[in-house]
């Protein structure tokens, strides 16, 4: 039996009377102090961690007001804070020990537009990708375009003076910013634009805060205007942290204290609006993939790609390339950066044209191509092939693979994993390969892997040496790294941070500004005298005697290695999540979590529940329990009565409300829908459903399940048993008392009816019914090869078994003879709910039985793409190599094969429009294509729809706790498609989805096998 677990950093009691005294002043947002919710924003996407006091969720910018007014207190001296957005930072800028200010959450609107000026005001919140989808109608964006453009945010592009892809012409963040709403740490709200002539005199002479900052930048940067331009580098991409260079415009005269706030990572302000300028959406893009046989060929010809007059020139080496080959991603890509024969590709560059002028456009490709065969022909440069890509779809599939570049890395095999803290160097780009080799050098000598990608066209490449946090002396490592990198481009004529930030190696300026540095101090004291807002990060006020954060905090390694090595490799997908916070997105028509799309809550995210299992695994060991140990004992053996009594005992605890983290982790795993699109969309396949089940059936060892588990786990036992007498079975479930007492007894809603006839009833008398093992196994090879075995799941068989009978049709119209194989339960529902034990022996049970049909060479077909998956991958993990090598197909699996002899029909029936079953399409990424075939074998076209989660998900949008979630999870991107698309011609593959839109629409709409028996 698990443990309590009451180990928490636990709040100072001066936070604790901040909140609330916020609370009691009028703050409108959220506030959590709970520790999942304080370890959900403990990390980012660095290797550090550090757990803060609570975090706050500002509803507005006057909530950012009440705050800073009442930290003024001198009761509340000593809290400190830190603004947050996104959470994509490389080198903890955001995190912070004391009170987390997320913006991202609430303030995300989209607060003025005007489309014939080319400007968008909107809140610090607000997620890039969301905005220029909301611009591209109109044919603009905002262009700085990022990696981790589907999540991050706006407040964030500012404090980090993102740039990326593209920078030699659209610049960075702070090119783009037109002014700035900002709230100082004394609850000053200021206009941060640039202002010259009578009213910079104005803001001169004010005798307030405001007017402090403006004489102080003044001086500063008009005063050591040489000094700066000698120390500041001349690079596209560099970041100071406070932008002396810009803020002060010696032809103008004028101050732009927006320019000073770019990039200084929360030290200054909160940012709570911007106003930003737009950039036209090219008309033409071009995409030249060019391939290398080492990466330093692709290196060394990035200027005569810039010479091309390209937009931009992104970099991808080896390494990167192999794991993305290992990834979903690449489905989308292969055909555009196909292998060339006989030759072994060791990076690419990808080469992008973009303009308004279709002639110049093909003019500047046409001389590149000419240059690139040429090249070829001759031997030069180390060029093994190019290709050409123009049409949008293609471009984009290209460049969400760079994009993923920087999950991919973490997703490498073994303890050590490529990790940020040296990958955003920039140089001279007419240095850059000459640099990069000494930097391979630097880390070959210390016998290291790394991946290398990045932007070559403006001398930033980014570099992530692997190595194993968990090891104490990996992080040694990682300081003796840092020190020579930041020496190597000091000597180079670059610098350490060229895109990413400070952070956590902020104490690397004062070497770096030298006797400049005090007067980054002098800023930091005029907007924040008492080092409040992030401190320790970029610089301290003049004049406060704190110091500057290291490389050398606390990581998440420091927590990690106090879990036992053998219990961190058994839960590799918990500990490997690097925090990319690719399922943070908020596109409503990705698969990837809709929990956390639904709530905007991080808890309720993949990355969110490996934090909180990390802690929960790092807890039990403290308190010496192995829940590996736990796992067998479970697994071989019994409930005993002195268990079950203190099961009851600790549920009891559990209603008065005894603390135990474990609770804090349930809470995370129950929103969960197990739609499993983590396992394949994320790049480090943080496979959530694996590791919660685990967690469930531990956490019932100490706490009593409720019925609605069992309920669920036992379907398989119960539906066959019940439709021996659907009739009677579907008039108590229709009846209004039935319903309420199911809801309050067992906690579901909306218990699906039994089918009607049954599909026993349906198959009275057909041959597909008279299924004989030994008469198969007696059958010859070659009668044996028109036979296909229809596989059964207890949701499609029983309550929907129109779809087997049009299955088994269909294998009749094509010429075969369909066999129902009689029901086997999967053990589907058991995983789901944590019954592990219980689903071993089912999936055994299972396995077993379709194996000896396996040695037939008989094709088996399920119509489910959940259940039929859970053959391939739980089975797996459940059963290792005694699962045996059967194979259950999904319908489009087999009649991809059953099709691929007829010749295409002629004329065209009609267009269709397929919504995929989330597991179906983000395990088996070519599914949404192979339904296209095959619709396109009968004349018909099939159009995939691009979806999120139904919000069905099995038994998800039964429970009576999650009926309100789920329907709001429909209305994100299933309602809306439908409702703008003919019903009739609507098709779905998925049993739950199916359900989910007949409750939801009061129809139920076909499979799409049911479709092709219409054709046929």
């Amino acid at each position: 039996m698990i443990p309590r677990l009451n180990l928490q950093d636990g709040i100072t009691p001066q936070y604790q009377v901040f909140l609330e005294a916020l609370s009691a002043a009028g703050f409108t947002g959220d506030i959590e102090s709970s520790y999942a919710s304080r370890l959900a924003v403990a990390t980012d996407n660095s290797v550090y961690q550090w757990v803060p006091q609570a975090v706050v969720f500002p509803r507005h910018t006057d909530d950012l007001i009440v705050l800073t007014q009442l930290a003024r207190e001198p009761r509340f001296a000593q809290v400190h804070f830190s603004a947050r957005g996104g959470g994509t930072g490389t080198n903890g800028q955001a995190l912070n020990d004391g009170l987390i200010v997320d913006l991202s959450r609430h303030m995300h609107g989209i607060l003025e537009f005007n489309a014939d000026e080319r400007w968008v005001r909107v809140q610090a919140g607000l997620v890039k990708d969301k905005l220029n989808e909301f611009l591209k109608p109109h044919g603009l964006f905002f262009s700085p375009e990022l990696s981790t453009s589907n999540r991050a945010t706006i407040g964030g592009m500012i404090n980090t003076d993102a740039s990326g892809q593209g920078s030699l012409v659209y610049g960075k963040t702070s090119a783009h910013v037109l002014d700035v709403t900002a709230v100082l740490e004394d609850g000053t709200r200021i206009l941060a634009a640039p202002v010259c002539g009578e009213a910079l005199q104005a803001k001169l002479a004010q005798q307030d805060r405001e007017g402090e900052l403006y004489r102080t930048v003044l001086a500063v940067a008009r005063d050591k205007r040489d000094q700066i331009e000698a120390t500041f580098p001349k690079l596209n991409r560099f970041l100071t942290g406070y932008d002396l260079k810009h803020v002060y415009d010696p032809q103008t005269g004028s101050i732009d204290l927006s320019r000073l706030l770019c990039g200084s990572e929360g030290t200054l302000a909160y940012i709570a609006e911007a106003r930003l300028d737009l950039t036209p959406i090219p008309t033409f893009r071009t995409l030249i993939n060019i391939k290398y046989d080492s990466f330093e060929s692709a290196l060394r010809s990035a200027p005569v790609m810039v010479a091309a007059d390209a937009l931009s020139v992104e970099t991808v080496d080896s390494r990167v390339l192999n794991l993305a080959r290992g990834d979903i991603i690449w489905h989308s890509v292969r055909e555009l950066i196909t292998d060339v024969p006989g030759k072994e590709m060791q990076g690419i560059n990808i080469v992008e044209f973009a303009g308004d002028d279709a002639t110049e456009q093909q003019r500047r490709v046409s001389a590149l191509a000419s240059r690139l065969d040429a090249m070829l022909a001759a031997g030069e440069g180390g060029i093994i092939g190019f290709q050409i890509c123009d049409d949008l779809a293609s471009i984009e599939s290209v460049y969400a693979m760079r994009k993923k570049a920087v999950g991919l890395l973490g997703n490498a095999k073994g303890r050590r994993k490529p990790v940020p803290f040296t990958e955003d160097t920039a140089v001279p780009p007419e240095k850059l390969a000459d640099f990069i080799m000494e930097f391979r050098a630097l880390l070959d000598a210390h016998q290291l892997t790394y991946g290398m990608f990045g932007h070559v066209d403006c001398g930033v490449l980014h570099v992530r040496p692997a190595l194993d946090m968990c090891d104490p002396e990996q992080e040694v490592l990682l300081r003796t790294i840092s020190d020579q990198v930041v020496a190597l481009t000091a000597k180079y004529g670059g610098l350490m941070w060229g895109e990413h930030g400070r952070g956590f190696r902020s104490e690397y300026g004062p070497a770096y500004f030298g006797d400049l540095f005090d007067d980054l101090r002098r800023i930091k004291a005029v907007f924040d005298p008492k080092n409040r807002m992030n401190p320790g990060k970029i610089c301290t006020p003049l004049g406060v005697d704190s110091p500057l954060v290291s490389v050398d905090a606390t990581k998440r390694g420091a927590y990690d290695r106090q879990i036992p090595v053998a219990v961190r490799d058994s839960f590799t997908d918990v500990v490997s999540c690097n925090g990319n916070g690719l399922c943070f997105t908020f596109e409503l028509n990705s698969p990837m979590c809709p929990s956390f799309k639904l709530t905007g809550d991080r808890r309720h995210s993949p990355k969110g529940r490996a934090t909180l299992m990390r802690e929960w695994l790092r807890q039990l060991e403290a308190q010496g329990f192995n829940p590996l140990t736990e796992e067998l004992e479970i697994h071989h053996g019994g409930i005993r009565w002195r268990e079950l009594v203190g099961r009851v005992r600790n549920t009891l605890a559990k209603v008065r409300g005894q603390y135990d983290f474990s609770h804090e982790v349930m809470e995370a795993m129950q929103g969960c829908l197990a739609c499993k699109a983590c396992s394949s969309q994320c790049p480090i396949k943080v496979d959530v459903p694996a590791f919660r089940s685990r967690f469930i059936e531990l956490y019932h060892q100490r706490y009593l399940r409720p019925v609605k588990d069992y309920f669920v786990a036992t379907v398989e036992s119960y539906a066959p048993l019940m439709a021996t007498a659907p009739g009677m079975v579907n008039y108590f479930l229709k009846q209004k008392w039935v319903q309420r007492a199911t809801e309050k007894t067992i906690g579901m809603v909306d218990v699906p009816l039994l089918s009607q006839p049954t599909l026993k009833q349906e198959l009275a008398g057909h041959p597909a019914a008279l299924f004989d093992l030994d008469k198969l196994e007696r059958m010859s090879p070659q009668a044996r090869q028109k036979v296909v075995l229809v596989v059964q799941d207890p949701f499609t068989s029983y309550y929907d078994a129109p779809v087997v009978r049009d299955l088994i049709r269909l294998i009749e119209k094509l010429g075969y003879a369909p066999l129902l194989v009689p029901f086997k339960p999967n053990g589907k529902p058991q995983h789901i709910k944590g019954f592990l034990r219980s689903f071993a022996r089912t999936a055994a049970n299972a396995a077993q039985f379709f194996n000896r049909l396996h040695h037939l060479g008989i094709p088996m077909v399920g119509p489910d793409p959940a259940m039929v998956l859970c053959y391939r991958d739980e089975y797996a993990k459940a059963l290792g190599d005694a699962r045996g090598d059967f194979k259950v197909l999904l319908p489009q699996e087999w009649l991809l094969t059953a099709l691929a002899d007829t010749a295409p029909r002629t004329g065209s029936q009609g267009e269709y429009f397929l919504f995929g079953h989330c597991t179906e399409k983000t395990a088996l990424p070519a599914s949404n294509a192979d339904w296209g075939k095959i619709f396109s074998y009968l004349g018909a076209i099939l159009k995939p729809v691009a979806l999120g989660c139904c919000g069905m998900a099995g038994t998800y949008g039964h429970d009576a706790a999650h009926l309100q979630d789920s329907q709001d999870i429909y209305q994100q991107s299933w309602g809306p498609a439908l409702a703008r698309l003919p019903k009739e011609r609507c098709l779905v593959s998925g049993y739950s989805c199916r359900s989910q839109v007949k409750r939801m629409e009061g129809e139920k709409l076909r499979h799409p096998l049911q479709a092709l028996l219409e054709l046929l």
